[in-house]
């Protein structure tokens, strides 16, 4: 079956809760690097740090404040989701790849603990090609449970949404 995508469609967004930690790494990489970025947030725009500061463009706020409608908003209005953590899946981000699943959309789980860094990139950046998102939701581990997510995070994307659109 022929490809109807062209390669301009791959990656033309990136979307995510605003959640802090993976969330806001996938956010901040893709204003670094002068993608489109956005997404469902909680009504309030409530994340575990307060309110997602204003800087952060194109986040509609859905109308329950229960962060499972802005998971579920966000993978059912993109093409794939990308979970990043250290370890397994645990709480939200179980929840991600749970209802990815039942919604049908392709993820992938990077566990960064079993992974390099180029590990990583070679991994994601296969699944790209092979699955070619317009939009991709990014999640993952909040940083309250991993101090080191939003680093990890953000690195990984500076290095593979380059190489990728």
């Amino acid at each position: 079956m022929p490809d109807d995508k062209s390669e301009s469609d791959m990656l033309v967004k990136i979307i995510s809760g605003a959640q802090t930690g993976a969330d806001r790494a996938a956010l901040d990489a893709a204003l670094e690097l002068g993608i489109p970025c956005g997404g469902w947030v909680p009504k309030g725009r409530y994340a575990e740090d307060g309110e997602i500061p204003e800087r952060y463009p194109d986040l509609k706020e859905t109308p329950d404040a229960e962060v499972e409608m802005r998971t579920e908003w966000n993978i059912r209005d993109s093409d794939a989701t990308l979970i990043v953590s250290h370890g397994p899946l645990e709480g939200g981000s179980l929840y991600t790849k749970v209802k990815a699943g039942e919604l049908g959309k392709p993820w992938l789980h990077l566990d960064l603990s079993g992974l390099s860094h180029d590990q990583a990139v070679t991994t994601a950046r296969k699944w790209l090609e092979d699955v070619r998102p317009a939009v991709l939701n990014i999640a993952g581990s909040r940083a309250s449970k991993d101090s080191d997510i939003y680093e990890k995070t953000v690195g990984l994307l500076r290095t593979l949404l380059p190489l990728v659109r």
